[in-house]
């Protein structure tokens, strides 16, 4: 499958059956899936809505009801939805948002980007509020973690973004899937279902007066010390002797990999580290190994948004050094190797 469609799938067979978007290049795919897919499952519905601000609130009035919705889009799309993600997050509301990253800013191009690493891990909207980030690196994992983000939405009544990019929304690789990704979460205790034989709710996210709007927040960043105590998530590669840590996710992860064990051919020890969450980010992994290796580089397809994430998680111990590639275009493993190569 393409990793548009198999995230779709997944998403459908985790029990989503609402999708609200906006058509945007590189994850049309997503909703030509939903289109097709959803009005054949009971209860399923897919709209095109007017717009991505429309698509945005469109799912928080169905996950308020306690239905797994999912809406998709693309870099600026994502820019729209942003005061409506914020609204999400402020009214602890489980949904999910895939970002199929592209070139920009502003109109930039259609072509694969990772430029909008800042957006998602640093808010993106107004206010104090986090984001679960998760960062698939293959057409499998574009589903598994999908699956994972509605879980995770759930159990912490947080949005989850999923965040990949045009290569692996296109590309074609085996999948396998479950007939079925159970829920394991009951909404029944704060959803909107009607307040027949029951007291009445509300679902908001206004607080007027300032101590309870400053008690509120602080509720919501000790669920956030929770999400990073229990939710980091991150893969090492012969790291355990490494001299050289690449630290990379996503696409370029697939060829940080090859880079590593090109250098590796060459008695140069490297190792990599692939973030799974961009938040919660792992830093405890990363200032464990700057106790022992000699430098960290750092890939990206941007002009360097991570690489501040690692500096932070390195405090200082040891160099920490940028390669990057922009503009739609993937750094190649030849050019990886020679910024490892000229630093040992």
């Amino acid at each position: 499958m393409k990793g548009n469609e198999a995230l779709s799938e997944a998403a459908i067979r985790a029990g989503a059956t609402l999708y609200f978007g906006y058509p945007i290049t590189p994850q049309n795919e997503v909703a030509e899936y939903m289109s097709r897919r959803l009005p054949t499952i009971p209860g399923g519905a897919y709209i095109q809505a007017e717009t991505e601000v429309a698509a945005i609130n469109m799912v928080y009035g169905a996950v308020a009801t306690g239905r797994r919705a999912l809406t998709t889009s693309s870099s600026p799309g994502i820019s729209l939805m942003a005061e409506g993600i914020s609204y999400l997050a402020g009214s602890e509301l489980p949904a999910v948002v895939v970002n199929i990253m592209r070139g920009g800013p502003g109109l930039g191009n259609i072509n694969p980007e990772q430029a909008d690493y800042f957006q998602a891990v640093k808010g993106g909207g107004h206010g104090s509020y986090r984001l679960i980030v998760l960062a698939p690196s293959s057409v499998q994992e574009m589903a598994d973690l999908t699956v994972l983000a509605f879980s995770l939405a759930d159990r912490y009544r947080n949005p989850v973004m999923v965040v990949a990019d045009g290569n692996l929304g296109q590309m074609m690789e085996p999948v396998e899937l479950a007939e079925r990704y159970p829920s394991e979460v009951d909404h029944a205790s704060w959803a909107l279902t009607g307040a027949k034989e029951r007291p009445g709710r509300t679902i908001t996210s206004i607080y007027l007066d300032a101590d309870e709007m400053e008690a509120y927040i602080r509720r919501l960043y000790a669920k956030y010390d929770e999400v990073e105590r229990n939710e980091v998530r991150f893969e090492e590669y012969l790291t355990e002797d490494a001299d050289a840590v690449l630290v990379a996710y996503g696409i370029v992860s697939r060829v940080v990999r090859s880079a590593v064990e090109e250098l590796r051919a060459r008695g140069i020890k490297a190792g990599m580290v692939r973030l799974i969450t961009l938040w919660p980010f792992p830093k405890a992994v990363l200032k464990g190994l700057a106790e022992r290796v000699r430098f960290f580089l750092v890939c990206e397809m941007s002009m360097g948004q991570m690489v501040e994430d690692v500096q932070l998680a390195v405090n200082g111990q040891r160099p920490v050094y940028f390669y990057g590639r922009s503009g739609g275009n993937v750094p190649t493993p030849a050019e990886i190797v020679a910024e490892v190569a000229k630093r040992v």
